[in-house]
């Protein structure tokens, strides 16, 4: 065990940047290893016990010191044998969907280093591309598990909301923050989700929905090629796909954005010059919004969720891109595309819905709590 833990070390912060890993220490990785289980990178909004958790910048990292304490996720890896790699990159206060960030360098993909990772977990991505891990436990509020995911070429999976315990984790936005994991096999996905919780497999699914033509406007041809060859994966398993209208999704955005702004205002209230301007002019938006305005958003929010459990118990799955692109340069301005790739993740945000990132920038979601037999589902589909 030793020895593979040194090779996986060795491959550890090989993107340009050298950052994958925001923190690292050799001693402690080998001091976590009393089992002969995964090698598990963990992002840096999750406590580990003798390591700092910095969210991604140099004000909590200075702030919030030295962990004591393992969070709930970081307890459940080691009861399960996993081996700590590190504490991984991510886009400041996982409060993005691109993995640049002023304080530690943008995070770029170990395998193209013309390309970001995407994020907000993005060195969780990199450790999974570069080999330096073989699962990375990462979070996704709106997205940031699927959008590396689709970026990076890998596979992961979003966690119904409420799955897990956030004790000594770092919310975002807690009415739609998830955990869950990156990873790199498909076939391993049962074996990763059970880390959160039971993931026992049930009766076969029958049905799946796919977004209409007009949903799908924006997607690069290769993602349009890559949901055909879904729906084709799908039927093989003997499942009956669907075409449905979701015109109305389009107000899923404005319903996240703001919900999310102020949760996050909430959390990081009196802080928010520490950080960049983007980010802190979303922090004092959402600070802003009245008490009327979030009764009204969380109004349309208990509607949209109702709507999307009625489409599951219908259709059981839905098969969709997690992102209109595949590729995000470096040093380009992507706030014209942050809007698009929202458009595409939302739906799922706002329903708490669990989701496993398929090969092609793919996402399938399943209703809430269906986790095991949607994970099962994954595994099936590694080889087709």
């Amino acid at each position: 065990m030793r020895v593979r833990i040194l090779e996986a070390w060795e491959r550890g912060n090989r993107n340009q940047g050298r950052n994958t890993y925001l923190w690292r220490d050799l001693d402690w990785t080998l001091a976590s290893a009393t089992g002969a289980g995964p090698l598990i990178s963990v992002k840096d909004c999750f406590d580990a016990a003798g390591s700092p958790t910095s969210l991604g910048t140099t004000f909590y990292r200075q702030r919030n010191g030295i962990a004591q304490q393992d969070s709930w996720a970081v307890e459940r890896l080691l009861a399960a044998g996993a081996v700590l790699m590190g504490k991984t990159h991510l886009h400041p206060l996982a409060y993005g969907l691109t993995g640049e960030n002023p304080d530690f360098g943008d995070c770029l993909q170990p395998n193209d280093s013309a390309l970001l990772t995407g994020g907000s977990s993005s060195g969780a991505a990199a450790s999974v591309q570069e080999g330096s891990a073989d699962a990375a436990l990462a979070t996704d509020t709106g997205g940031s598990i699927r959008v590396p995911a689709a970026l990076c070429g890998l596979a992961g999976y979003r966690a119904s909301l409420g799955r897990g315990d956030w004790r000594g984790a770092a919310h975002l936005a807690e009415s739609f923050d998830t955990m869950g994991f990156l990873f790199r096999h498909l076939a391993d996905a049962p074996r990763f989700g059970a880390l959160l919780g039971p993931v026992s497999d049930g009766a076969p699914y029958q049905r799946f929905a796919v977004p209409d033509e007009k949903f799908l406007q924006d997607c690069d041809p290769v993602i349009r090629a890559a949901l055909v060859a879904g729906e084709r994966a799908l039927t093989a398993l003997g499942l009956r796909g669907e075409v449905i209208p979701v015109g109305w999704w389009e107000p899923s955005r404005d319903i996240f954005a703001a919900i999310q702004a102020s949760e996050a205002a909430r959390h990081h209230q009196g802080h928010f010059p520490a950080f960049e301007a983007a980010i802190r002019q979303r922090l004092e938006w959402g600070a802003s919004l009245t008490p009327g305005e979030m009764s009204e958003r969380r109004a349309r929010l208990a509607d949209f969720r109702q709507r999307m459990d009625v489409l599951l118990a219908r259709h059981e799955l839905l098969l969709m891109p997690s992102a209109p692109v595949l590729r995000l340069a470096a040093g380009a301005d992507h706030g014209p595309v942050r809007p698009r790739i929202l458009r595409y993740t939302t739906p799922v945000s706002l329903a708490g819905l669990p989701a496993v990132s398929l090969p092609g920038g793919l996402q399938l979601a399943a209703a809430r709590e269906d986790d095991g037999r949607l994970l099962h589902l994954a595994a099936r589909l590694e080889n087709l």
